[in-house]
This record gives C-alpha cells, sequence and structure tokens, in this order.
C-alpha cells in the first residue's frame, strides 16, 4: 500500500469503519464513511504533494481523473464488503480489511496513472493502451464481485422458472436460456450466480468474437478500443451480467458477424460451418437473429465478390445446419399449436397501433450513449480509401442497417421494447472503434472533434454509472430510494420471499393444507417468489400467476391448468392495493380475507416497497386466459 495511496489512511479507513459500526451505523454508511475520511486524509497527506511535484496543481482534469479512480475504487470496495460479509458471512470488522486492500491497490494504481497521463483519451497519448485496459478490468471485476449479490430481476427469476420445467422451447422464447440457467445451477445450486453464470460465459465469448472480428476488418488498436466498448455501452454490459435470452443472442450474434465476415468479406469457405453453428444457436437463444440472413444475402447480391457464393453449397448448407439446431423449437410449436411462432409474429402486430418511432430512436440514444449515436453515420460511412476497405464497411453497414429497417418499420405502428435493438449495434461496434483509433491525436473539426474530445469522459461517466448501480442495488446510495416500480428493480425480493413463505405457513396451519401463492400480475411476483421462498421444492410447485383470474399468465398457464386449481385456497400477493380486491377477484372465491398491507426493506432496513396480500379459499371457475397456447 505504499506509493500514492499511504499506509496510514488504508489504516485509518479500517478503524473508522469498525468504529463506525461499532457505533450502531449501517453497513452501508459504515463503509461510506471510513472511505472518505480516508480518502481526505490521502488527499492531504499524500496526493496534493504529488499534484504539487508534478506542477498540475492548476489542471482541473488531475482531479477529475482522481475523482473517477476514487469512484471506482469505492464501488469495488463496497461488492467486496457485501460479498464477504452479507454473502459469505464473514463479520463485517474482519471483510472490511480486504476490502480496504483491494481499493488501496485499484486507488495505487488509477491515481499514478492519473498523474502520468494528461488525456485519458482512447487512441491518444503513448499511455493509452493503460487507459483501454483499466476500463476494461474495471468493468470485469465489477461483474465478477456483483453479479451473484445483485437479487434477481423478474425476467431472470421467470427463465430460472424455465429451467424447472425444462421443454424443448416456451411460449415467448427459445429454450437455450433456460438450459443455461440449468447448466449453473447444477453447477452452483439454485442461487443468483449459478443463475448469472451463463450470462458472464456469453459475455466472454460475445467479447472474444468482436475483439476479433474488428481485428479483421481494421486493425489490433481498433480491436483493443472495441473491446472496451463491450465492456463498457450498457447493452453489452448488462447483456454479460443478467440472464436473459439477449445473453445467448449476444454470443450467437458476434459470432455470426465473425464468421459471416470471414466467409463473405475474406473469402473463407470453412466459415460458412461457423455461421451455421452459431446461427442456430442463436435461434434457440431469440428469433431476432434471423434478420442477419437477409442482410448476408444482400451483400451477396451487391458484392461481386461474394456473388459467387449463391452458386455454392456451402452457404445452404450452413442454412441446413442451423435449421436442425433449431428443431426442438419447431418440434414444440408443432405440438403446440404453433403458438410460440404466433406469439411473437401475429399478436404483436394484432397489438393497438401507436407511432413508436421516437422510442426507437431514444432506445438508440441510450444503449449507443450520445457519442457513439453523433458518431455512428460517419464511422460507418468511413473512409473508402480502398475497394477492400469499402467491402469490409458495406459488410458492417448491412449488418447494421437491414435489422435497423425491420424496427424502423414495425415502430412506426407498434410499441418497441428498449432492449430490442441492442444487438443491432454489436455490428457497429467495430466501425466505432476504427473511428475512434482513427482520429488519434489528428486535428479533426465538426462533430470529429466532438467525438474526439467526448468518447474518453463518456467511458469513464460509464463505468462509473454502472458501478454505482451495482452498489446501488446491493447496498444503496446515501439519499436515493428505491423505484416505486419494483417489477422492473432488483430490490425488495428476497425480503418478499421471506415474508410470503411466514404468511404460506401461517396459512398452512389455519386451513390444513398447502395454500397455493398466486403472484397478482404476469409473471414478476410468482417468479420471484418462487425463487426467493425459503422452502424451494413447496415454492415451484405452489406459486403461480394471475391467469387464474382471467389475465395472461405466459407459461403459467402450462405449469398450472385452472382445472387442476379448483377449490384450492389461495395467498394473493400484490404490490398495488387494486390488484387483491374488486368484483374480479371475489367472483372467483367462496370466501375471502380481508386485505392486508407490509413493507419491504433491504438488509440495511431501507425502505423499498409496500405489499398487499389477501386469502382467499374455496377457488372456483377462472376462464382459459383470452391469450392461450393450449
Amino acid at each position: 500500500m505504499k506509493g500514492l495511496y499511504g499506509i496510514g489512511a488504508a489504516i485509518a479507513d479500517v478503524l473508522i469503519f469498525v468504529i463506525a459500526f461499532g457505533a450502531g451505523l449501517t453497513l452501508t454508511n459504515a463503509h461510506l464513511v471510513s472511505f472518505g475520511a480516508a480518502a481526505a486524509l490521502n488527499y492531504l497527506t499524500t496526493l496534493r504533494p504529488a499534484i504539487a511535484r508534478a506542477h498540475r496543481t492548476s489542471d482541473a482534469r488531475i482531479y477529475a481523473h482522481l475523482l473517477v479512480v476514487s469512484l471506482v475504487a469505492l464501488f469495488l470496495r463496497g461488492g467486496v464488503l457485501s460479498l464477504l460479509s452479507m454473502t459469505a458471512g464473514i463479520a463485517p470488522q474482519i471483510a472490511i480489511v480486504a476490502a480496504v486492500a483491494v481499493a488501496a491497490a485499484v486507488l495505487r494504481i488509477g491515481y499514478a496513472h492519473s498523474l502520468s497521463s494528461n488525456l485519458w483519451r482512447l487512441g491518444s497519448e503513448s499511455g493509452w493502451r493503460r487507459l483501454a485496459y483499466g476500463l476494461v478490468l474495471g468493468a470485469v471485476a465489477l461483474r465478477l464481485i456483483y453479479f451473484g449479490q445483485v437479487e434477481l430481476l423478474p425476467e431472470e427469476a421467470y427463465y430460472w422458472n424455465y429451467a424447472r420445467h425444462l421443454d424443448l422451447s416456451y411460449l415467448d422464447h427459445p429454450p437455450m436460456v433456460a438450459w443455461l440457467i440449468r447448466t449453473g445451477t447444477l453447477l452452483f445450486g439454485d442461487t443468483a450466480f449459478g443463475v448469472r453464470l451463463g450470462a458472464l460465459c456469453c459475455g466472454l465469448v460475445a467479447s472474444i468474437y468482436i475483439y476479433r472480428l474488428t481485428r479483421n476488418l481494421f486493425d489490433e488498436s481498433s480491436a483493443l478500443i472495441a473491446l472496451v466498448l463491450m465492456q463498457l455501452l450498457p447493452f453489452c454490459f448488462f447483456a454479460g451480467l443478467m440472464m436473459t435470452p439477449d445473453a445467448p443472442l449476444t454470443a450467437a450474434w458476434t459470432a455470426a458477424l465473425y464468421y459471416l465476415e470471414r466467409a463473405l468479406v475474406g473469402g473463407r469457405a470453412r466459415a460458412w460451418w461457423g455461421a451455421g453453428v452459431a446461427l442456430g444457436l442463436g435461434l434457440i437463444s431469440k428469433y431476432t437473429i434471423a434478420m442477419l440472413v437477409p442482410a448476408a444475402l444482400i451483400f451477396m447480391i451487391l458484392d461481386p465478390q461474394a456473388r459467387r457464393w449463391l452458386r455454392h453449397w456451402l452457404p445452404y448448407t450452413a442454412a441446413a445446419v442451423a435449421v436442425v439446431l433449431f428443431a426442438p423449437v419447431i418440434i414444440w410449436n408443432a405440438e403446440h399449436h404453433w403458438a410460440s411462432f404466433a406469439f411473437q409474429t401475429a399478436r404483436r402486430l394484432a397489438e393497438r397501433p401507436q407511432f413508436a418511432l421516437h422510442k426507437l430512436l431514444a432506445s438508440a440514444l441510450l444503449l449507443l450513449t450520445p457519442a457513439g449515436f453523433v458518431t455512428l453515420p460517419g464511422a460507418l460511412r468511413g473512409d473508402a480509401t480502398t475497394p477492400d476497405y469499402q467491402r469490409r464497411m458495406r459488410f458492417l453497414q448491412l449488418a447494421v442497417l437491414t435489422p435497423l429497417a425491420v424496427y424502423f418499420a414495425f415502430s412506426l405502428r407498434h410499441e418497441v421494447k428498449l432492449d430490442w435493438t441492442g444487438t443491432v449495434w454489436l455490428a457497429a461496434i467495430p466501425a466505432l472503434a476504427a473511428s475512434v483509433s482513427s482520429l488519434g491525436e489528428r486535428v479533426a473539426g465538426g462533430v470529429r472533434a466532438w467525438a474526439r474530445a467526448a468518447w474518453g469522459p463518456t467511458l469513464q461517466i460509464l463505468l462509473l454509472i454502472l458501478g454505482g448501480a451495482l452498489h446501488y442495488f446491493v447496498l444503496g446510495l446515501p439519499g436515493v430510494g428505491y423505484s416505486g416500480h419494483m417489477e422492473v428493480s432488483p430490490v425488495g425480493w428476497r425480503d418478499l420471499g421471506t415474508q410470503v413463505t411466514s404468511l404460506a405457513q401461517q396459512v398452512r396451519e389455519k386451513t390444513g393444507s398447502e395454500p397455493l401463492v398466486v403472484g397478482m400480475d404476469r409473471y414478476a411476483i410468482a417468479s420471484e417468489l418462487a425463487f426467493y421462498r425459503l422452502d424451494r421444492t413447496r415454492s415451484i410447485q405452489n406459486t403461480t400467476a394471475s391467469h387464474l383470474f382471467g389475465g395472461s399468465g405466459l407459461m403459467y398457464e402450462a405449469w398450472f391448468p385452472l382445472a387442476a386449481l379448483q377449490g384450492r385456497t389461495l395467498l394473493l400477493v400484490a404490490l398495488e392495493p387494486q390488484d387483491v380486491t374488486g368484483p374480479h377477484i371475489e367472483s372467483f372465491a367462496t370466501r375471502l380475507d380481508p386485505p392486508q398491507q407490509r413493507t419491504l426493506t433491504t438488509r440495511d432496513g431501507k425502505l423499498v416497497h409496500r405489499y398487499y396480500y389477501r386469502v382467499l379459499y374455496g377457488y372456483h371457475g377462472g376462464e382459459t386466459p383470452s391469450w392461450s397456447f393450449q
């Protein structure tokens, strides 16, 4: 702990934490207070003299860079502290020593780079590669420390329920997400770590393929910058952290891009086999990867060198390989009246028309960041100096614009979701990286000058936002409450599971029978309760969704058919009071207890949300929901 983070500051950090925690401060508050005090002490005794010796006391950039390093160290330290104390059960007074050691190592390296480098701009200065490696390592470390600690999102818990009901496919998605979760939980149990292990592996695969694709198309420097973008752009970061169908889709999409480029641009015949496998694995992850097929076909039609593949047997063999891998989904659909295909096509097209182009643009702005959004047109256009360069850029252009055109047309009359275009931008990453690399130290005007200045701060801010978000979900942030929309947040579900376990036990003792716990929404509450109730076997068998009352329960409609539930005692659980009251509930009951209200908190006792519950006796009736694959 020598150098720019002194041993005295580290010792003070540990002592202040022990005193503050012993005096009654929560783990989070003690952690923040001790870090802040130690950082101030270190600045006064070590950093300020070093800045003066470097003659940079009037350089505002040094203070901004030191702040970035300090916050990253804070978020990593918080993750280590919570991992050891709240997950591993080590006493906080002991866990803080390891947390301080990790923070000290980060601060020492980061502070040294801050003092030796002025710009912190990728592609500039002799030390820009150190900055790139630091950003990559920071993002990876945050994932590794937090990915088993953040509570499951409702979607992740729902897909975990997929894995507990293994099948060839499912109503709303193909089976890859279920198969990966089942593998992870067989290895590490039904934990967040086990559920998300597949996402972490998929993120690694996607990063490798983007790196190799960018190196093939441009150069080593661009490939390193592409690797940074893969770690920090929001969609890519969370696709490598959260276990949803987007995780395996991202890995398959990047692999398909790599092999298609090798076949179409590089002329490698063997690459068609990889393209077929990647496309097939993508199709059993999420159907949208099929949009790469017309992109490849258009490239073959437009490009004279690639046109020969239209007369070759290999592309058609690759398509056959993809179909074979996709066969489980086809079989499942054939056995269930083509329900999944209808769900993703006819049902979406039948939704009430609405203009959503502005949401599509907003999602691009968020997923690419303003810097990426503004520079993408120029990056895709490139500087076409040679015919070979033109071919490479045309490949990326079609890989981005073909699926984007589909979403554009769809958004003119239909709702679009935030994450839908995430994989579209994967083909843009090599172009963006090459654009950033080509700027270097060159003087550029207009948008290029702005981009040259914007990318460095953008990536630093992204790292802080992502680290701050993970810290917030696990330990909280001072003065920041939790969203009223718990159904989209990974906070409070563990407490809900514990409380509902107790409530179900009370009903069991009162009635002498096992109550059926019903989450009064489509899938979020039921899925989280199935995962976080303390008796896992009982929770899986006795937790379902609101299709019992005429709504849509997605796969719960198959797992819990209405005919088998007549006469059951139900424990209704909702996040809004109106979901457990009214004629739409009373008409299904022989008798009802009055609704009750309770609160949910974090491990530190911070209020998250209120929830409402009610016991229903003698469930009867129930019609097949308006949308059902049965």
